[in-house]
């Protein structure tokens, strides 16, 4: 039985790997968030790898605030990079393996075609930054690790772009949402099978991955998509970013090239309408 242990098992993704480990043999899942071990203790996260003998760990723990990370630049990088590399060198010590979840964030955004995993990349904000420096620094430390960047995730829990227009559409008769800036919707269970896929391949490639669910949109085009399945009457109004500024800088264009991990570890890949017209409906009924 190999014990794998799960960072923020709370959040978006944790909460998806915990909804299907109950189903994978031949595992034993230790779900941790902030309050079960700091990941930013460097002693504390060897002594939890070490006395339950984890030979897996993966990562599903960032700070994820993008705008908030433009003013608490210290603790976004406790996270994203320190708590990385700390469980990179615990994983290194014990002879066990990272899967670490990065973002689409790292690149620049002006690319005309699907970013790949050779592409240079060129954050233009403080939480793309720190996410960088945090591939970066598990790389430097563990080398039997795989990074996987997604983009757009959403789920049932968390804070995220659906749950958002749900509750918008419910309260409004019309909302503005950017139409400039494109990219892929990602279902967490989506994501999380493609983790299962690697956790149990039985070749263990380590690497930088991307992942997201297929297709493109901007965020105007899914936010329609979700009004029209939730039967919302609520208007959506196309707004250009320079009419919606935010304080970190947002790309324009972060489709990811998913070629690489469907090739090495063949994960579905659903379009992002797929999931939308199917699995987002019951998303809808539980919210």
């Amino acid at each position: 039985m190999s014990n794998i242990l799960i960072t923020g098992a709370n959040g978006q993704l944790g909460t998806s790997l915990r909804k299907i480990s109950g189903s994978i043999d031949d595992f034993e899942f230790i779900f941790t968030d902030v309050d079960t071990l700091d990941i930013c203790n460097k002693a504390q996260v060897e002594a939890f790898v070490r006395s339950r003998s984890i030979q897996t760990i993966i990562n599903c723990a960032a700070y994820t605030a993008v705008d908030s990370a433009e003013d608490n630049t210290e603790l976004c990088y406790s996270i994203n990079r320190d708590a990385v590399r700390n469980l990179g060198e615990a994983a290194a010590d014990a002879k066990a393996r990272v899967i670490h979840v990065s973002t689409d964030y790292v690149f620049d955004g002006q690319s005309s075609r699907p970013y790949r995993e050779s592409d240079a990349t060129n954050p233009q904000s403080v939480y793309g930054a720190s996410k960088l420096a945090g591939e970066q620094a598990l790389t430097a430390v563990c080398g039997d690790s795989v990074i996987v960047r997604t983009a757009w995730l959403y789920s049932a829990t968390g804070t995220n772009f659906v749950r958002t227009m749900l509750r918008l559409g419910a309260e409004r008769d019309e909302i503005g949402v950017v139409a400039d800036q494109r990219g892929t919707p990602t279902c967490a269970d989506d994501l999380a099978a493609a983790i299962i896929k690697i956790l149990t391949a039985k070749r263990f490639v380590p690497g930088v991955y991307h992942y997201t669910n297929a297709g493109e949109c901007t965020w105007f085009d899914f936010a329609v998509k979700i009004m029209e399945i939730a039967g919302l009457k609520c208007k959506v109004r196309p707004l250009t970013t320079a009419e919606y500024p935010t304080r970190a800088h947002r790309p324009a264009y972060s489709v990811l090239d998913k070629t690489k991990i469907i090739e090495t570890y063949h994960p579905a890949v659903p379009q992002w309408e797929e999931h939308v017209g199917a699995g987002l409906a019951q998303l809808i009924i539980d919210n």
